[in-house]
């Protein structure tokens, strides 16, 4: 419940400490900052014992990630809305994270000013989403019918899956080894597996592959 001063309480989880101090710091300003936390587990004892408005939660995390805060929060307190904050912009990350009960997804390349108005849109009742990722959510729910299982891209590994998308919207080897603080080497080796896997010859054909897929 909003406090009696007006202000949204709003409680944060993430694994990176440095980040959830400049989130904290950005947001105490517009909201009652109610806690911290940086794991599953005391993420959802504390959520639970101080009851905030809105949960400002990171999908990928030990023990289980954002979707496993939510799940044990609602079971016993499902008015509790959840913002998720990511740095991925991956469409199974997305719906993952709406189907556990989010009520919105942004990205970390948010600006303050817009996280702010999230937050209240969501404590609000509606559902926010950066402008790119409100497409993956219409898509998947569009007559609350799954998308059809497509067993090409179960043969991929979830970082193969990764280093496809980013490969498909163009960016280099070395760009990509940047994004994913991996070495170019590790790069070409995921490349060289997704297109055995998918029979396909260059990574042409591979962009190709994944905007009819619409995965990128």
């Amino acid at each position: 419940m909003t406090s009696a001063t007006g202000h949204i309480s709003v409680f944060l989880v993430d694994d990176h400490t440095l980040f959830l101090a400049g989130v904290r710091s950005e947001l105490r300003d517009d909201f009652t900052i109610l806690g911290t936390a940086s794991d599953v587990g005391s993420a959802t004892q504390d959520i639970l014992r101080t009851g905030p408005d809105v949960v400002l939660v990171d999908v990928h995390m030990p023990g289980g990630g954002g979707a496993a805060v939510i799940a044990a929060v609602h079971k016993e307190r499902p008015g509790i809305n959840f913002l998720a904050l990511s740095v991925s912009d991956a469409p199974e990350d997305v719906i993952a994270i709406i189907r556990a009960g989010a009520r919105g997804y942004v990205t970390k390349s948010i600006s303050p000013a817009d996280l702010v108005d999230a937050i209240r849109r969501v404590n609000d009742g509606d559902a926010v989403f950066s402008p790119r990722l409100a497409g993956f959510v219409l898509d998947a729910f569009a007559g609350d019918s799954p998308r059809p299982v497509d067993p090409e891209l179960d043969l991929l590994t979830p970082r193969e899956k990764e280093v496809l998308r980013y490969i498909a919207r163009g960016y280099s080897y070395k760009d990509v080894a940047r994004e994913l603080v991996l070495s170019v080497k590790t790069i070409e080796s995921h490349v060289s597996a997704v297109l055995r896997k998918l029979q396909l010859s260059n990574r042409y054909e591979l962009s190709r592959w994944a905007s009819e897929r619409r995965l990128v």
